[in-house]
């Protein structure tokens, strides 16, 4: 393998685009790594740039249409972060349209250094990355792309030319992924003891655990003990993933005919299995993800409560009738893919689950990979309460095991919890196949705090939101906007509520705070903070003292800076970032003013203030003197703007996404 690095349009005036996901820093902080790396393993790096000058226009036709000038040589636009300037002897090819090829000076450096290998970073994912990837294909190169390292400011665009690109011309890998095939080979005495590490199943079909044999595995390894791996985890193929779809559609095909009275009870029972299991559920959440044992035990509570409202809701009438004309919900949607994340590895997929089986579906549920091991804990307690074999069957794997999940020809409906790329790709995959798409996408979680509250009490309750279990929640409060008159105080008081929430083990009871789901996640944060720092915001970290493995201090960081990526963007980590507010009007412009919307909160004694809070918050779940963190068992639980498409999960909402309406017309001549 003879690889060449292209970093292509990582220039200011395309990065600095608001409307680029991911943000531009986590960009260009995966550029940076991976350009370090082959500088310091000798791999060939060229620099592709767009150039354009007003003295010998050769702007593409649609940017002269549109009179777009951009990265114009010689402004700031044209150059690159400090962070990602060339080197001597790098070189710098320069193009006016889309593909790195456009010139012919690419193909005569490559040929120069007799590359095999291309691997891609830049932007814009749907546009000259593709573009640069289908030629290269076409010139026989083998073509990675540095998924972590690109981006596009047309998100749902791009999913499309992922997807379509990684059926034809390119393998998309993390930039780890590339650095580790630069690096001369590990000596067999130094790699880690996996084979004497616990191996899951790839599948469990029909109650069958399946054996992954040969199969791609992914290794999981322990948040709270560093280095010490606790089980490996294959990935499914297309081969798996249709045995459980045609076992999902057999069995509800069945399902779809028993009384939902009889779903109920199997609903009811099962309730009964999680209390009886709520200590070891909870053991194993504090072992396999961090999460702190308490609020373990609180998770599986709410699911006991998710499961029991979903059964409780089983005597409601489906029909509404009337002489002429009437309504029905008691169709269901047929197999239900089901995507769930690693943080709330009980509660999430058992709201799913719970109100699938009630309206006659049937389900095939792909785990995070590191929650796998739970979500074989939880079909062992399903099988165990009399869920009809095939009903619900679990497929484990990564990224590409999801994709291949929602586009299997079997799959009626799809519902999903994830990050924002999640969604696009799921937005795609549904889109062209008119499937029903469920999906709740995290949140940037605001609270506003006036200074008719008593906000040492607020301060009290948005540090236990937004600290508790490391921040690895979608309701955690990532942000408060705080009136300017009460922001110094305030800030002391939250800094004082922090340092008293215990961190540490998440064995120990009276731990709040645990690790991060990994020490990758670690270095993410701190390099964002880095960021942050570099680009004015103050950094606060009341806990002085850290246990040993993937713990993260709890952050607080002052920034008034909107437009900063540490405001925008959603951390998912034990950081809350504080904003001053000149007037009210000021408040809800920063509380609305990113682009997700799941939760809001208001702290304030103001019944005006309530209500004009309520009437302009852009969120699908709004609080009152209350944190953002946490739900009701029985409300609608869905976000706005990129927090959520379709119908929200709960309550009456489970009815609304599961079941299809009918109108039934009857002739009464």
């Amino acid at each position: 393998m003879k690889p060449v690095i292209l970093l292509i349009d990582l220039q200011n005036d395309f990065i600095r685009s608001p409307s680029l996901e991911p943000a531009a820093g986590q960009i260009v902080a995966g550029a940076t790594q991976l350009l370090a790396a082959a500088r310091a393993h000798r791999v060939p790096v060229v620099h592709i740039w767009t150039t354009v000058d007003r003295q010998n226009d050769q702007r593409m036709p649609h940017w002269k249409q549109s009179d777009r000038w951009v990265c114009e040589a010689g402004t700031p636009g044209h150059e690159t972060p400090a962070a990602l300037r060339p080197q001597a002897r790098e070189p710098v090819v320069h193009k006016t349209f889309f593909s790195a090829f456009s010139t012919g000076e690419l193909e005569s450096i490559l040929s120069s250094l007799k590359a095999d290998t291309l691997v891609l970073a830049g932007v814009h994912l749907h546009g000259c990355v593709r573009s640069t990837a289908l030629d290269a294909y076409q010139r026989g190169f083998a073509v990675w792309i540095a998924e972590d390292a690109i981006g596009s400011d047309d998100p749902l665009h791009a999913s499309v030319s992922a997807r379509w690109l990684a059926a034809r011309a390119a393998r998309f890998v993390s930039v780890e992924r590339c650095i580790a095939s630069f690096a001369p080979p590990v000596h067999a005495s130094l790699k880690p003891p996996e084979s004497d590490t616990a191996r899951l199943p790839v599948a469990i079909i029909k109650g069958e655990a399946i054996a992954g044999g040969e199969l791609t595995c992914l290794t999981h390894i322990s948040p709270r003990e560093e280095g010490k791996n606790l089980w490996r985890v294959p990935v499914a193929n297309p081969k798996q993933i249709s045995q459980a779809t045609l076992a999902a559609r057999e069995a509800g095909l069945k399902w779809r005919d028993t009384p939902i009275s009889a779903r109920a009870e199997i609903l009811l029972r099962f309730a009964k299995a999680l209390d009886a299991n709520r200590d070891a559920l909870a053991q194993q959440m504090a072992v396999e993800i961090g999460k702190p044992i308490t609020q373990g035990r609180a998770e599986v509570a709410r699911s006991i409560a998710l499961v029991t409202a979903v059964a409780s809701r089983a005597a409601e009438p489906l029909d509404a009738k009337c002489a002429e004309i009437s309504t029905r919900r008691n169709r269901p949607l047929g197999v239900v893919a089901m995507i769930t994340p690693w943080n709330n590895p009980v509660a999430i997929p058992l709201g799913k689950i719970a109100p699938v089986l009630l309206y006659g579906n049937a389900v095939v549920w792909k785990p995070a990979p590191v929650g796998s091991a739970i979500a074989v804990k939880l079909m062992e307690l399903l099988h165990a309460t009399g869920c009809a074999s095939g009903l619900v069957n679990l497929i484990c794997g990564d990224r590409s095991s999801a994709l291949a999940l929602m586009a299997d020809s079997a799959v009626n409906a799809v519902t999903i919890t994830g990050s924002p790329a999640a969604g696009y790709s799921a937005q795609d995959i549904c889109g062209r196949r008119h499937l029903p798409l469920q999906a709740e996408l995290g949140g940037n979680n605001a609270a506003i705090v006036w200074p008719d509250c008593d906000f040492v009490k607020a301060a009290a309750e948005i540090a236990e939101a937004a600290f508790g279990f490391a921040g690895q929640r979608c309701t955690a409060n990532r942000r408060v906007i705080v009136q300017g008159g009460i922001y110094g105080p305030f800030l002391e008081a939250l800094q004082q509520a922090t340092a008293k929430i215990p961190w540490g083990d998440p064995y120990e009871p009276q731990t709040r705070i645990g690790p991060l789901i990994s020490s990758e996640k670690c270095r993410e944060i701190a390099t964002l903070l880095e960021r942050s720092r570099a680009a004015g915001a103050r950094i606060l970290t009341p806990h002085k003292t850290a246990p040993t493995g993937a713990y993260f201090p709890p952050t607080i960081v002052c920034c008034d800076d909107p437009e900063q990526e540490i405001f925008q963007e959603e951390t998912f980590g034990p950081v809350v970032v504080v904003t001053k507010a000149d007037d009210w009007g000021h408040a809800v412009r920063l509380c609305n003013g990113v682009r997700q919307g799941l939760v809001a909160a208001l702290f304030s004694n103001s019944n005006e203030l309530q209500e004009k809070f309520l009437g302009t918050a852009q969120a699908g779940i709004l609080k009152i003197n209350l944190a953002t963190a946490d739900a009701d068992a029985e409300a609608p639980f869905g976000g706005w703007k990129s927090s959520g498409i379709g119908p929200a999960e709960h309550g009456s909402s489970n009815r609304e996404f599961y079941t299809r309406a009918q109108a039934v017309y009857r002739s009464t001549a």
